[in-house]
């Protein structure tokens, strides 16, 4: 880890760095083909994602028998981050970089005992989830006389859905084996294989059953197709990397070897990653639980978890095809900047990357405050939900909107300090954040009444994060030793939100003048949505250039 004390040594890397100009020019624009080739890949991954959403909110609703399901699907998740997944994403990669420069043989032998500790942590750990699967789920919800079936059939599912931990950390290991290589393709495109399994799943579900609206009414048959078709499609995620792997040059050889070969450094760098993941699982269990209670009131009417996740997966999907893409091809970028002692190279990639992002997802998050119900009813509102259940998800995806902007330039700045293998400060940011939450969510469940309680914990959400990116961006300017180019970056800001402001509130009275009984109701979000997001999208653009936003010249097709 690179300490306080070594910025004049990285300063004085300067003359250094005017050698290597070129090379730089070279590299951006290698930065950004890749980037535009995991856009593309999550494009397409994310579109038949939400298909396959769409089909999952037709056949499960959006109220307490969705939830079993989603919850059960959530633990797998949530696990695996807690046992390694943490330390996967953000720790590994810069030593995968490392040891690739700097071992004799490339890092191969590293790679091997690497993939083989992770395995193994996984098996065991997936082992004594399922095992543990009642204890798991009581974390999230309650046993109660009125909650025993919906909190047995979560306990089913989760059974069915817990042997996801493993064949997630696989499909990590081997994408994180990739990205060190800068293959980054593959890992954006084979998600698609899941979703079309997905997607013929919940297909098949709809037109071979009877789609049930009770947690009572469901049968063991729909259970069993709704747990093996969901964990095969994510073994099928996981395996397909594997040629791919092998293509790029490496061997799965098991290795046990562990000790003396520099994996201390690394497990060392993942107990604060474990420990942020911890801190951001607690309060997503908790917002998770005091979500259910919602649903367990008001089991028909989507205001709880259920709700709450759909907004959530929908409106992270600007920050999943832009920023994500961006931070992956980044951070190996900004983490060999960090090895060679190029700190201003550090702060201009960040800087840049913030930039560019903000040019989708400012527009972004006012167009979920502006279109919310909208996008809510079009998407959610068909067989077993009908348009009045859709409603609370509308106010949810409103309520995070904005949130969207401090979110994505959080997650972007902490790839700052993970460049410098710099673990410990994000989970203290993450105690921030998390904390904030948990404390104004609890307000929420106790001062608002179900139909609003889960709307205010995605408003607290957007809020907690606000608090984040500040205390992030001040802790990051004093780590690198300089201005984080703080004025051109805030200008740009301002600039995107008076071009989205303008163009969101001319969407919105197209989209509320289209709904005045011009249309067939049927017809209604459709064409709203249509004519109010194509009026908003086409009026930012021309603000944008009136307001000159140069950054608009760094996505295709807008230049």
């Amino acid at each position: 880890m690179i300490e306080e004390t070594s910025l004049e040594k990285l300063e004085r890397s300067s003359v250094q760095r005017r050698k290597h100009a070129a090379p730089k020019q070279a590299k951006a624009g290698g930065v950004l083909r890749s980037s535009a080739l995991m856009a593309v890949g999550t494009v397409v991954s994310r579109a038949t994602g939400l298909i396959r959403q769409v089909l999952q909110g037709a056949a499960l609703g959006t109220g307490l028998l969705a939830t079993t399901y989603n919850q059960a699907n959530t633990v797998p998740t949530s696990l695996y981050f807690l046992l390694i997944g943490g330390a996967l994403n953000s720790v590994l990669v810069p030593q995968l970089v490392r040891a690739r420069t700097e071992d004799p043989d490339g890092g191969a032998a590293f790679e091997q005992r690497l993939v083989t500790l992770v395995l193994c942590v996984l098996g065991i750990g997936t082992a004594l989830a399922t095992w543990a699967a009642p204890e798991i789920i009581s974390v999230y919800q309650n046993d109660t006389p009125t909650t025993h079936d919906a909190f047995e059939l979560t306990v089913v599912f989760a059974r069915f859905l817990l042997p996801q931990i493993f064949f997630y950390g696989a499909f990590s290991i081997l994408g994180q084996v990739l990205n060190a290589r800068n293959r980054f393709g593959a890992m954006m495109w084979t998600p698609v294989l899941n979703n079309i399994v997905l997607i013929t799943m919940f297909g098949l579900y709809l037109g071979m059953m009877t789609a049930p609206k009770k947690v009572s009414e469901i049968t063991d048959a729909q259970v069993r197709l709704l747990g093996i078709s969901t964990t095969l499609a994510l073994a099928l995620q996981a395996l397909a990397l594997i040629p791919y792997a092998h293509a790029a040059g490496f061997r799965l050889r098991p290795r046990f070897d562990w000790r003396g070969t520099g994996l201390r450094e690394s497990l060392g760098a993942a107990r604060w990653t474990l420990l942020f993941v911890l801190a951001n699982l607690v309060a997503s269990t908790v917002v998770t639980r005091l979500a259910s209670a919602a649903d367990a009131a008001l089991p028909h009417d989507g205001v709880g978890y259920t709700a709450y996740s759909y907004a959530q997966q929908i409106w992270m999907l600007p920050q999943s095809i832009v920023t994500v893409s961006l931070v992956t091809a980044l951070l190996p970028r900004m983490s060999r900047a960090v090895a060679e002692h190029r700190l201003d190279d550090l702060r201009a990639d960040l800087s840049r990357a913030l930039r560019i992002s903000g040019v989708v997802i400012v527009p972004a998050a006012f167009f979920f405050v502006v279109f919310g119900p909208q996008i809510a009813q079009l998407l959610f509102a068909h067989g077993a939900a009908d348009a009045a259940e859709t409603v609370p998800l509308g106010h949810m995806l409103q309520a995070l909107g904005l949130g969207l902007i401090p979110f994505s330039a959080q997650y972007l700045l902490l790839r700052g300090f993970y460049a410098f293998s710099d673990t410990r400060t994000p989970f203290r940011m993450a105690l921030w954040i998390s904390g904030t939450n948990i404390a104004l969510a609890v307000v929420c469940h106790l001062l608002l009444s179900p139909r609003w309680a889960v709307t205010g914990m995605a408003a607290v959400y957007s809020l907690s994060y606000a608090v984040g990116l500040l205390l992030t961006a001040l802790r990051l300017r004093r780590r690198t030793g300089g201005l984080l180019d703080g004025r051109r970056i805030c200008r740009t800001y301002a600039k995107l939100t008076a071009a989205a402001t303008g163009a969101g509130a001319a969407g919105w009275l197209i989209a509320r003048f289209c709904s005045h009984g011009l249309t067939p109701a049927a017809w209604t979000p459709a064409v709203s949505l249509t004519a109010g997001g194509t009026a908003m999208a086409l009026l930012f653009l021309l603000l944008a250039r009136l307001l000159r936003i140069g950054e608009l010249r760094g996505l295709p097709g807008l230049g």
